[in-house]
């Protein structure tokens, strides 16, 4: 009877223990890309019925998977002129007394840029690499945090609007999370994880690398160099260009942005041909799931052991 016991004890604490390390899965990361790169949104443009279904459907994600909102709704909204956006914004308690009253962000835009001049017939910019990959990133860690528990601090998912107007829809939410004095610890921006780097370089690479030891930080999370330095990435302005320096210029935190599109790796920027089909959904899943004991690390760690060096 003792045996019986052992083994039924036993038997629970591994079925808790592979479901709190449940890997993304490649089938669903595919699915859910391929409605937001889908025609049927035409490209995602802020002010678009395309926006509001991909709003809706983030939505959907979050309370699918027992992400609460932080605000009174999971919208964030704000006008450009005569135009309304709306961040979505999804909010889980840390675990940790002391610990979830600081937060971090997990961010990436799910807008696009609509319509372009046709080429071969078609006309809609559908933004599958250009951000719905980084989109699919935040919620399938939001879909891992939700279920595994082991987030210490308070983590916001916060999917942008407007980023292409101008990094309107991130500057919002910036100015809005330091009006009430949110305990902001950290931010990572997901830009363009859809298709892989050539072999010889490291998985990824963060904008801004040199102004803290975010990167040096994650790898050692991670337990391997996952995140790399991009010398282009200076010369061509990326750390103010995307969705993180918003978090940076308001809160003077460290607020990076992490790509694996590298200017060489993919012909259809801002183009009618950035679909689904032109998606890498391994090497996706891959990122995803190795960044998960990095994020791990940087949401756990005892005191806030990520910081900016001295410009």
């Amino acid at each position: 009877m003792k045996k019986l016991i052992l083994l039924f004890c036993l038997a629970l604490i591994l079925g808790c223990k592979s479901t709190k390390t449940e890997a993304p899965e490649l089938t669903e990361i595919k699915r859910n890309l391929s409605y937001l790169a889908s025609d049927d949104l035409a490209g995602r443009k802020t002010g678009t019925p395309g926006l509001e279904k991909a709003a809706v459907f983030i939505e959907g994600e979050f309370k699918r998977n027992g992400i609460k909102p932080y605000f009174k709704t999971f919208r964030d909204s704000f006008k450009i002129k005569d135009v309304m956006g709306y961040n979505v914004v999804g909010y889980l308690e840390g675990t940790d007394n002391l610990l979830k009253r600081e937060f971090v962000i997990l961010g990436a835009h799910y807008d696009h840029i609509g319509l372009l001049n046709e080429i071969n017939g078609d006309a809609i910019a559908n933004g599958a690499n250009d951000d719905a990959s980084g989109t699919i990133a935040v919620l399938e860690w939001a879909k891992y945090f939700s279920k595994a528990r082991s987030n210490k601090r308070s983590i916001l998912f916060t999917l942008y609007d407007a980023e292409e107007m101008g990094l309107k829809g991130s500057e919002h939410l910036a100015n809005r999370l330091k009006s009430v004095n949110v305990n902001l610890y950290t931010m990572i921006n997901i830009e363009m994880i859809g298709v892989p780097r050539s072999k010889h370089e490291i998985m990824a690479y963060m904008s801004g690398f040199e102004i803290s030891n975010m990167a040096e930080k994650l790898n050692t999370y991670a337990g391997s160099e996952i995140i790399g330095f991009f010398p282009q990435s200076k010369q061509y302005q990326l750390f103010m260009r995307s969705d993180n320096y918003p978090f940076y210029k308001t809160f003077k935190i460290p607020a990076h942005a992490i790509s694996t599109f590298d200017f060489t790796n993919y012909n259809y920027y801002h183009h009618v041909d950035d679909e689904a089909d032109k998606m890498d959904f391994d090497h996706m899943t891959d990122f995803i799931s190795k960044m998960i004991p990095a994020l791990e690390g940087m949401i756990n760690a005892p005191t806030q052991e990520i910081y900016l060096y001295n410009e």
